[in-house]
């Protein structure tokens, strides 16, 4: 194997180890408990006073404690200025939840192409010793073959988990979206009763 090859697992390597890490990570940042606590679903459902809610959130910080917190602080607001505000915080906590998610979109593209190159330095390597001392050196044909062909399959074994789990989080940030946005828009009408804007 020459140096291109073991760069080439090299960086096959990282890029698991990374992806790994994200699919690890992501998995423990998006579970429901920790972007929308059952103690403020259930402070929303009891139809509690807002200080217990506030308390409720406090005590669970999380991407739906925060948007009702900022809510809660712009109660005197008007109506409209108050979802306004709730719809930007919104937008930076799905951000957030999304964070990683491009890394797993980039692994995807690049685990592939680095097999790519890993078949192609094999094919060069196999075909300047082919030409050099011709068809004679069997042992050595086929273990550049098996290169070829190793690089091409963990570049996809890298690719395709990494592929499911972006567009499985990707799916979970948008219900997971949709949830707190149904949460906080009860909150918003309770609060604001008999108000058109």
């Amino acid at each position: 194997m020459n140096a291109i090859g073991t760069l080439v697992y090299v960086l096959l390597a990282l890029t698991s180890l990374v992806g790994l890490t994200f699919i690890v990570e992501r998995a423990w940042a998006l579970r429901w408990n920790r972007v929308a606590p059952r103690q403020i679903a259930d402070a929303l459902d009891r139809d509690e006073d807002v200080e217990a809610l506030r308390t409720a959130c406090l005590n669970k910080p999380s991407p739906l404690g925060r948007l009702l917190l900022m809510a809660s602080d712009h109660l005197d607001w008007s109506k409209m200025d108050n979802v306004e505000a709730l719809q930007t915080a919104a937008r930076h906590e799905i951000v957030r939840l999304e964070r990683g998610l491009v890394i797993l979109e980039i692994i995807v593209g690049i685990a592939p192409l680095l097999g790519l190159v890993g078949t192609i330095a094999g094919m060069m390597d196999v075909f300047g010793e082919v030409g050099q001392t011709g068809l004679g050196d069997a042992a050595h044909l086929a273990s550049g073959i098996a290169f070829i062909l190793r690089t091409t399959l963990f570049g996809l074994l890298i690719a395709i988990p990494a592929l499911i789990a972006w567009s499985y989080y990707t799916k979970k940030v948008e219900v997971l979206a949709a949830e707190m946005e149904a949460l906080c828009d009860a909150f918003i009408r309770r609060q604001y009763v008999g108000q058109s804007r």
